[in-house]
């Protein structure tokens, strides 16, 4: 706010908030909500991709493939997000620095691993230590979104297997008696149908995606948690110049009205959505549909 703000001592009452509420830490917070933002929509998008790959590799006719798709499906959504995002994270960070080590650095004669350390020349250092501070968020931002979609890939992948399963075999005898080819029945007839009955299932996925948001703040990750903790909790004049008592109540309740906002939408666009699907279909949804429109 400029000079009006230089002296928050002098300030009380509205300009005191006022100035509070625009200081360069505030708007750190705001931004991080379209950290959150950005997140969902990128990992949405990484993570279907991922899911349609693996349902795909589950349904291949080659066994190794069949196998390593259901390994995928299996594994990932046994283990507990928690667990592998705390595990993952490091593990897939450190495999890049490794192979940066042997391509940097070949001449490197001590080992990479000594006791609990881990030691790569610093060329091999990912991002660099040189490398502005952007540089790092935007890494560490990438390897969020990398963890989560390989996670909720795996959930999509189960789902759309089934919902591929789940398109009437009639139609699939009708394409065959048309003389259509397993590729051509594959992306002509399944594959558009199969939405209808995936739909339910991702719109579910999606909720628990918007719910491990927070899990951010564990990756290292300045999200909305963080800041929410730390302009919340108790200040000092020695600490701040905005000194305050304990409002972690009120920032963890603004977060509460975001992230029920952020639901009761995706509840509208993916009702939406359904109704769209299910239009001209022999499904319940589509017989309510053609009901309503006599």
């Amino acid at each position: 706010m400029g000079s009006f703000c230089a002296d928050p001592a002098s300030l009380s009452g509205p300009a005191w908030m006022l100035c509070y509420l625009t200081n360069p830490r505030h708007l750190a917070f705001y931004t991080s909500f379209g950290t959150v933002i950005a997140l969902l929509l990128i990992t949405a998008v990484v993570a279907l991709s991922f899911g349609f790959g693996g349902a795909m590799a589950a349904r291949a006719r080659i066994a190794p493939v069949r196998w390593f798709g259901k390994a995928y499906i299996a594994i990932v959504r046994g283990v507990p997000d928690i667990a592998f995002f705390m595990f993952f994270v490091i593990a897939l960070d450190q495999a890049f620095e490794i192979v940066r080590h042997h391509v940097k650095c070949p001449d490197w004669d001590q080992p990479i691993r000594q006791g609990s350390d881990f030691l790569v020349c610093a060329a091999a250092k990912l991002p660099l230590s040189t490398d502005p501070a952007w540089v790092h968020e935007l890494y560490a931002f990438a390897l969020a979104v990398l963890t989560f979609s390989i996670v909720f890939g795996a959930f999509a992948a189960n789902i759309l297997f089934g919902a591929m399963k789940s398109v009437p075999r009639g139609q699939i005898e009708a394409a065959e008696s048309y003389g259509m080819s397993h590729g051509q029945i594959f992306w002509r007839i399944t594959v558009p149908q199969m939405w209808l009955y995936a739909l339910p299932g991702l719109s579910n996925l999606w909720m628990v995606l918007i719910k491990a948001t927070p899990l951010l703040f564990l990756l290292g990750i300045q999200d909305v948690v963080y800041w929410a903790r730390e302009l919340g909790a108790s200040r000092t004049p020695q600490f701040t110049s905005y000194p305050h008592g304990d409002w972690r109540m009120w920032y963890f309740l603004f977060l509460l009205v975001f992230y029920l906002t952020l639901t009761k939408i995706s509840e509208i666009g993916f009702d939406r959505l359904q109704r769209r699907f299910s239009a001209g279909q022999a499904t319940t949804g589509g017989e309510a549909l053609r009901k309503a429109v006599a």
